[in-house]
């Protein structure tokens, strides 16, 4: 049968099955069925549907729009310059901008009220198309220390801390794709109970490099280190580090080997705080320390103190096959900080005097300057050494990026095989 045959005959079928009663409709569809080749359901959506020849008006959707252009352009500003928090984290600083906002933002009573009444979820929805961000693998390049292991005791978990001072510290590697040569790194630090956090740029991993990074953070955060959590990296698993806690009166733990968990505060903070800005390119000059130092001490660890509110997880409840994640309600680091009624009081003035006093949205585009200059600085990849004897299908064609060369393995369908291990430790070998 024809489609043109087909559509002739439901044509002359949907006016019988339309003004036919229930009873008598079952006989129709079985002949519709047999003649049109169908399934019964889509020979009742076709008998139901639109008259044959004839579309059925499209379904108006949406309600009636609240929030016009003017007010989600600006929420859009906010959230840029915010640094594309969460909605709901993003929703707690609003107060906190509100004031800059309107200097920035003009607005009307009207639009204001309507962007304060804002839901996180309405947020959401109104920068879903914004939302994009890109996703990168984290290569580490950290050994671990098997000296002294058994004088820094494990520590597994941080429930009890109840003052500021007790943190988490991890080290961030910029090589890029090669991890040959020196090459700057990021000692992250973060608070538990707080969630402050603060940064500095070393050139290589040295135990004195490490050590004289902490001391240049001691001097700028609100609070005294009383603990530092750390992996079983050789930088921290050292007798320099361990004689530094001591005479600093430092509590110095470590995690349990191959468990990031154990650590989970600064991991996440190496993502979020680290590897988001300043990407996975390779930074290997003092000019690009001293500049990435610039950016964490005088722009990004004030940015993210005071004006960027964070959560904490309270709990999870398992509900039926899934887990639900409760948070706190979200505040800065400087408003954490205030609550517990601890810390240099001193600093901790200076620092409420300094929120008040900066404008967060110059600050915002301080930072984007600052990290444009930073990227300016990243070196190029390193030429790497491939032996004579490797197979010619692992070869790409070398490119010259810059000043420098690159060859890297290509791994496609036609020598996957090579990627096991037996047959990749053959091809690699090389004569003596």
């Amino acid at each position: 049968m024809s489609p043109a045959a087909k559509w002739e005959y439901m044509k002359t079928i949907y006016e019988r099955y339309r003004q036919a009663r229930k009873k008598d409709k079952k006989p129709i569809l079985d002949e519709f069925c047999k003649v049109y080749k169908c399934h019964r359901k889509h020979a009742i959506r076709l008998l139901n549907g639109a008259p044959p020849g004839e579309q059925r008006p499209k379904r108006q959707g949406g309600g009636n729009i609240i929030y016009g252009e003017r007010v989600v352009s600006i929420l859009e500003a906010f959230w840029k310059a915010l640094g594309c928090l969460w909605s709901h984290r993003m929703k707690a600083a609003l107060p906190l901008w509100l004031p800059w906002i309107r200097k920035h933002f003009p607005m009307t009573p009207q639009e204001e009220r309507q962007l304060l009444s804002m839901s996180a979820s309405t947020m959401d929805r109104r920068l879903k198309a914004k939302k994009q961000q890109a996703r990168q693998r984290l290569y580490g390049t950290t050994k671990p220390g098997k000296w002294l292991r058994h004088q820094i005791p494990i520590q597994i978990e941080h429930w009890g801390v109840r003052k500021p001072g007790y943190t988490e510290m991890d080290l961030v590697s910029h090589s890029g794709p090669c991890s040959s040569g020196l090459f700057a790194h990021t000692v992250n630090l973060t608070d538990i109970l707080t969630c402050w956090v603060c940064r500095r740029a070393i050139l290589g991993k040295a135990e004195v490099n490490v050590t004289e990074a902490m001391e240049d953070m001691q001097e700028h955060i609100p609070f005294r280190l009383l603990g530092v959590h750390v992996d079983n990296g050789s930088e921290f698993i050292n007798a320099h580090m361990l004689r530094y806690c001591r005479d600093g009166r430092v509590k110095l733990t470590r995690s349990r080997p191959r468990k990031k968990d154990d650590n989970a505060h600064i991991e996440q903070k190496n993502g979020t705080h680290v590897r988001q800005l300043l990407g996975y390119v390779r930074y290997d000059t003092p000019s690009a320390v001293d500049a990435i130092n610039a950016l964490y001490r005088d722009l990004l660890d004030p940015f993210q103190n005071l004006f960027q509110p964070s959560v904490k997880l309270v709990k999870t409840v398992r509900r039926g096959s899934k887990l639900h994640r409760i948070f706190d309600d979200p505040q800065t680091p400087l408003d954490r900080l205030l609550q517990s009624k601890q810390g240099s009081r001193v600093r901790v003035a200076r620092l409420k005097e300094l929120r008040e006093r900066i404008d967060p949205f110059e600050l915002s585009k301080a930072i984007d300057a600052a990290l444009d200059r930073v990227y300016a600085m990243a070196s190029e990849l390193r030429k790497i050494s491939v032996p004579r004897t490797i197979h010619r299908a692992f070869l790409e064609t070398p490119s010259e990026i810059g000043s420098w060369y690159w060859s890297g393995p290509r791994v496609d369908s036609a020598i996957a095989k090579y990627t096991r291990a037996h047959y990749r430790d053959g091809l690699f070998q090389t004569k003596s």
